[in-house]
């Protein structure tokens, strides 16, 4: 999982995010200016400036007309592969990283924000600054979209995940990338740019989060569904093998609730349902009880629906099940991932206790809650028949919407490390083989091609009209109207693919190739980064 729902991100992702996870004179000084260049030696971890480019004559205009204004456009773009064969005809939900990003610029620059997942980024009008989020599986389209905005010379600047643990490679495509949450260094990018001085890196550091603004629901394409997407916290204290949250997000944080009050009853969506849904872009809103409880009873006859990601040790709470039913909670995502003890143990999945998962979802059902969940194919030992077989155990526990990936081996985390170490991290899969679709690596004990096979065999089970009935017929007696809702929006979504043949896309053709460190390197992790004082 990658989502840093703070930084230049996303993404569950968070993307991961979610993620998810945060002045001067001329431009003539952001594009013509000497700047200094990098010392023969010099580590990256040090700020450094980029050498100069041509300045281009459009350029030089923009340069005087900022010399008057003193301001920048700023263009933000949150990268987008589709990863189902004919994309979307629906978009859900957008990620938070891009509105959050523009909120947390001053008003005295021009921002727009780009969702690739809806509309192709626009080249005219030239901005001054273009600031790029992404994740693993999107990483050569970002490249692709910098490589272009640099040869037009403008300035590029790139986050999030990917470019967290991989800032070498993302250094070869843009002017300048943030590691880590950006709110502790926006701020000096932006002036940085202004004065012709970038850095090569900006490391942001976790800070509280209190003094958040309102994400810029205003900047929000009109094509998505539910556009009211929030962060009350950040983090997780678990640490699941394939998540990179811990390190990316360390510890958890919370945001004032009457801060987050503020994002959830703010009006001014275009449609009624738009008005009422608030979706929280967080990792485990509900696990610390207190802030929980803080929150919910502020919610309470706010007239929201509302959702979110967190682990089914909620269930296990009453009191909490009903606050969240009265305050309007029509669904909770659940990181499920295995019906077996052995795949659980892997990956530090300590929490989930299989016995207790059909009681727990009901416990959710019988306060109107759908529950999606999260099931992953991949794990040591599994057999196709095993993977294909999950279709039939998320419906005996009552699932209303899975949610079905590939195990994915993300830098930054324990099973990358561990798959390299063992040389298992296949050489010639590029990185849109790290979507959450394919395979990155050599399974045990099926194939590469096997694995793949065995994903889109579940996918399709699980997603026939059969199936769909099935779930929604039981959705009709155990949700709310919101709830089932939701179920039937999510259920739709995934069947309408289904019968339609756009299933998940496999890894587009590439020549290039990740270079990987070697299996004897140090793991890389931000908080020792951190630890040691780098920049």
């Amino acid at each position: 999982m990658q989502c840093v729902p703070g930084s230049i991100v996303c993404g569950s992702g968070s993307v991961p995010v979610a993620e998810v996870g945060q002045t001067g004179k001329a431009l003539s000084r952001i594009r013509g200016a000497r700047s200094r260049v990098p010392r023969r030696g010099v580590p990256l971890r040090e700020e450094t400036t980029n050498p100069p480019r041509p300045l281009h004559a459009f350029a030089a205009f923009r340069a005087f007309a900022l010399d008057r204004r003193h301001r920048m456009k700023v263009r933000i773009v949150v990268s987008y592969v589709p990863r189902y064969r004919r994309g979307h005809a629906l978009d859900m939900v957008p990620p938070i990283t891009g509105i959050h990003l523009a909120a947390l610029t001053p008003p005295d620059h021009e921002v727009e924000v780009v969702h690739e997942q809806v509309r192709a980024v626009p080249k005219e009008p030239l901005p001054d600054l273009v600031a790029i989020s992404f994740f693993s599986g999107f990483a050569r389209k970002a490249y692709a979209t910098a490589d272009a905005f640099r040869a037009l010379g403008v300035r590029v600047v790139a986050g999030g995940p990917h470019v967290s643990y991989w800032p070498e490679e993302a250094l070869a495509h843009v002017d300048a990338v943030v590691t880590g949450e950006a709110e502790s260094v926006w701020r000096a990018v932006l002036r940085d740019a202004e004065r012709g001085q970038l850095a090569r890196v900006y490391r942001g550091e976790p800070r509280p989060l209190a003094g958040l603004p309102t994400p810029r629901y205003d900047l929000l394409e009109r094509r998505f569904v539910v556009p009211r997407v929030i962060q009350a916290t950040r983090g997780c204290p678990f640490h699941c093998a394939f998540c990179t949250v811990p390190d990316l997000n360390p510890g958890f944080r919370t945001r004032p609730v009457d801060e987050v009050m503020r994002d959830v009853t703010t009006t001014g969506f275009a449609l009624p349902w738009q008005e009422r849904v608030a979706w929280f872009w967080d990792d485990n809103l509900l696990v610390d009880r207190r802030f929980a409880r803080e929150l919910l009873a502020a919610m309470r006859g706010a007239g929201r629906w509302w959702l979110t990601q967190t682990s089914i040790d909620v269930a296990d709470d009453p009191d909490l099940l009903d606050a969240m039913e009265a305050s309007g909670c029509i669904g909770v995502f659940l990181g499920i991932e295995s019906f077996d003890a052995g795949e659980l143990r892997s990956v530090d999945k300590k929490q989930n206790v299989i016995a207790r998962y059909k009681d727990a979802i009901a416990r959710l059902h019988d306060r109107g809650i759908a529950v999606m969940a999260g099931f992953i194919a991949g794990f040591d030992g599994q057999t196709a028949d095993a993977v294909v077989r999950m279709a039939d155990r998320l419906e005996e526990v009552g699932v209303d919407v899975p949610f079905l990936s590939v195990l994915t081996p993300f830098r930054g985390t324990p099973l990358y490390d561990d798959l390299l170490a063992d040389g298992r991290i296949l050489p010639d899969a590029d990185w849109g083989s790290y979507s959450g679709y394919d395979v990155a690596f050599a399974p045990r004990p099926m194939s590469v091609n096997g694995l793949r096979d065995a994903h889109r065999a579940l996918w399709r089970r699980t997603f026939a009209p059969g199936a769909v009935a099935d779930r929604l017929a039981r959705g009709a007696r155990t949700l709310s109207p919101g709830g089932m809702l939701l179920s039937a929006a999510m259920n739709g979504f995934y069947g309408w693919k289904r019968a339609t043949g756009n299933e998940p896309a496999g890894a587009p053709p590439s020549e290039a190739r990740i270079a990987h460190p070697g299996p004897s390197e140090a793991p890389l992790r931000l908080r020792s980064r951190r630890a040691a004082g780098m920049r």
